[in-house]
């Protein structure tokens, strides 16, 4: 569930005069049908928006965490949100570019469905006037027959313009080409869109800019049977200054869930972003307000060594997804090892998870040191790791090592050790008895 203080603390910004004005200028609006009308609808009365999320892995990720933010900002504008997991979409699998999708099994995507619920209700509020709904597609999808999908739904799409979405026509190209279950996604998205629409007055989607042939599908189909007018909205694929899609490290997504991307490497992924693209991240990933953002650019172009900024960055994300508390227990697990704290005062979860990041080997009580310098690739050999320690460059847990003979035997937790080498190289051990 969704941290009450977290979400107490999270506010649009008052010198914008409407929300719609704060989106442009955050760098989060990059298509919509109508933007004269839309921008009316949300800064002059009250809109009930959606965005689905399909359960494609058992966490969401850095895209999603896009989608959520711009949600809370409605939200706290004052329009009301559904949030929709797809159980039913889940199964079938949106058009990747290149290649179709693996199919899970039902109990691997309803077991998804479940972790993602959870994650989606921890950034929307579910108190006050304007409460988050959650959904399910599979609630008004199960039910319908394969003849009444194609008799109420499928008779309205003609086959011409669904060949020209862009994520269809790309697969047509590939040399993997198309599956009916693929090419039929955009048909089961548009009767979301439908469905939401009657039962809740559901007049705007949001998304990511690759999934404006889906969010369109749905207004079509909107216009076509009910007569009235529907809205996308699409966000931009974030990108750093090189062009390159944001949000995978070390060619990974990040995570949102802790179990795949820790506290710590999460953390650590937003402190290392690069000068030319903090500002812009701190626009779409932070509640920071224009004159704070601006303080941290001119610090930023100032005094760059600092990274204020990064460090702002990386400690509000860190906060908005896993808690304060996770947040400032990674900044303690970064200086404590290197040095400047104690590493007796982290946690086990929080050391484990800092620790699974650096190079590390499992090792028992006693194990020599020069062999643990050599195994962790913090020395090419044992004569290297004798040579180092004989240097005075050689720590576990932060003490010296002077003994070439030393051993393994001071275990935080019973468990952990951190090995350096000189002042930034770092290794972690995990130890059996």
């Amino acid at each position: 569930m969704a941290n009450p203080q977290i979400l107490a603390a999270q506010s649009n910004d008052p010198s914008f005069a409407n929300v719609w004005d704060e989106l442009q200028w955050r760098g989060l609006i990059n298509q919509s049908t109508d933007e004269v009308e839309l921008k009316k609808l949300l800064t002059e009365g009250v809109i009930t928006y959606y965005c689905g999320f399909d359960p494609t892995a058992p966490s969401l990720h850095l895209g999603n965490l896009v989608q959520l933010l711009l949600m809370r900002r409605l939200q706290l504008a004052g329009h009301n949100p559904l949030a929709i997991v797809g159980g039913a979409t889940g199964l079938v699998g949106d058009p990747r570019p290149t290649a179709e999708r693996t199919m899970n099994t039902k109990e691997t995507v309803g077991e998804w469905v479940t972790k993602l619920a959870f994650q989606m209700e921890r950034f929307l509020s579910s108190e006050g006037t304007n409460a988050v709904r959650l959904v399910n597609n599979l609630d008004w999808t199960a039910p319908m027959s394969a003849i009444d999908f194609l008799r109420d739904i499928g008779k309205h799409y003609r086959v011409g313009k669904m060949l020209s979405k862009d994520s269809v026509s790309a697969r047509l190209n590939s040399d993997a080409g198309i599956s009916y279950t693929e090419f039929s996604y955009q048909i089961l998205q548009g009767m979301d869109y439908l469905e939401l629409y009657r039962r809740f007055g559901c007049i705007l989607q949001t998304g990511g800019s690759d999934q404006w042939g889906n969010l369109t599908s749905g207004t079509d189909l909107i216009h076509r049977v009910e007569g009235v007018s529907a809205h996308a909205l699409t966000t931009p694929i974030i990108t750093d200054h090189t062009g390159k899609k944001f949000g995978k490290s070390e060619g990974n997504a990040v995570w949102l869930d802790a179990e795949f991307t820790s506290p710590y490497a999460f953390y650590q992924f937003w402190l290392n972003v690069d000068d030319a693209d903090v500002i812009k991240l701190l626009k779409i990933f932070t509640f920071l307000h224009r004159d704070q953002i601006a303080q941290l650019e001119e610090q930023t172009a100032s005094e760059p060594f600092k990274r204020a900024a990064q460090k702002a960055l990386a400690f509000e994300v860190t906060s908005l997804v896993h808690g304060n508390v996770a947040a400032q227990g990674a900044i303690d697990a970064s200086a404590a090892l290197f040095g400047q704290g104690e590493l007796t005062s982290l946690d086990e979860a929080t050391l484990a998870g800092a620790l699974g990041e650096l190079p590390n080997t499992n090792a028992i009580k006693g194990a020599s040191i020069v062999q643990l310098l050599q195994d962790t690739g913090l020395t090419d050999s044992i004569s290297a790791g004798r040579r180092a320690i004989k240097e005075g460059g050689v720590y576990v847990n932060n003490v010296k090592i002077t003994d070439e003979a030393a051993t393994l035997d001071d275990l935080i937790h019973g468990k952990f050790a951190v090995l350096r080498r000189g002042k930034k190289t770092l290794a972690g051990i995990f130890a059996g008895n």
